[in-house]
């Protein structure tokens, strides 16, 4: 649990002490459900611009906690947090029908493009939120995250020891994350792997981009064609690190964009697609597999209709 270590005044500024159950747990998780009705898009800001700090320290969103550390929490107005209104019935039924695995350890989704992994920065449900709702009173939290564009497998935990087991494997590059995607473009070989570092960047009005950067964050990419047409090829490409963007920047970086990229593509090649019957980023996730304590687990999640109709319209 966390345990407060000062008696500072409502809307005051509070240390808390993190408890064991919250040992390796990511920091913007954590404030979910500590900071019981503040927005996370507030959560962000807070992160973003210093204002939460852990042992003295700034933290950004994706620091892990430790039991023991003190978190540092500024004053903040929770008196009357809004009710979220309540997440769409068809929404709820949409997800609970998306779900392809569910056990006592993990709750899988093939996602549907679209759907955020969590609601926040003016979404105010993700895949997380609308889970809970079709499964009140299950413990659910995300074990990682999609991209709102991308579909595909998107594993949650139903206990902390699934949950601390999936980050421990993702921490230690002991996960298989392959994806499928459509590369633009005629590739000179069938099998390449991409190893350029990649740094975030904040533009003007919150958005973000990722490049390739000498400063930045080793990742590393494996890409192998597996259907070739005229313009572009289905490529299954697997992850050796978990970046941001990765598969968008490497593909990008290898001078092929992936079909319907709206924000690493070029406007000519989305064009050219849309009227082809693309309608969003051609980037599925398709098999996530790990191991805990020698225990295998594997999920998959066929190429979703709407993709497999644009590229099977290539192969006539």
């Amino acid at each position: 649990m966390m345990t407060r270590t000062s008696d500072a005044p409502a809307g005051g500024v509070q240390h808390v002490q993190v408890g064991s159950e919250r040992d390796g747990q990511r920091i913007d998780n954590a404030l979910g459900t500590l900071l019981k009705g503040v927005p996370r898009s507030l959560i962000y800001r807070l992160l973003r611009t210093g204002q939460v700090r852990v042992n003295g320290k700034r933290a950004k969103p994706d620091t892990r906690l430790n039991a023991g550390d003190e978190l540092r929490l500024p004053p903040l107005r929770q008196s009357a947090p809004t009710q979220a209104a309540a997440p769409d019935a068809g929404q709820i039924e949409r997800l609970r029908a998306a779900v392809v695995h569910h056990d006592k350890h993990f709750l899988v989704l093939d996602k549907p493009a679209g759907i955020a992994s969590h609601g926040g920065s003016g979404i105010s449900h993700g895949a997380i939120e609308l889970l809970r709702a079709a499964f009140p009173g299950d413990s659910i939290e995300l074990a990682h995250r999609l991209d709102r564009d991308t579909s595909g497998v998107l594993v949650l935990a139903r206990s902390r020891s699934a949950l601390l087991g999936v980050q421990a494997a993702i921490r230690e590059g002991r996960v298989t994350k392959q994806y499928l995607c459509l590369m633009t473009g005629r590739l000179t070989r069938a099998r390449f792997d991409v190893n350029a570092a990649l740094r975030k960047f904040d533009l003007a009005g919150g958005e973000r981009l990722v490049r390739v950067a000498a400063d930045g964050k080793p990742a590393l990419t494996f890409f192998r064609e597996l259907e070739r047409y005229a313009d572009a090829s289905l490529v299954e490409a697997t992850l050796a690190t978990g970046r941001t963007h990765q598969i968008r920047v490497h593909a990008q970086h290898a001078g092929h964009a992936l079909a319907g990229d709206e924000k690493y593509g070029t406007r000519e090649a989305n064009k050219l697609w849309r009227a082809r019957g693309l309608r969003r980023l051609f980037l599925h996730a398709a098999r996530f597999e790990f191991e805990i304590d020698g225990q295998a687990w594997s999920f998959s999640a066929p190429l979703p209709d709407d993709l497999r109709a644009v590229v099977q319209a290539q192969s006539l």
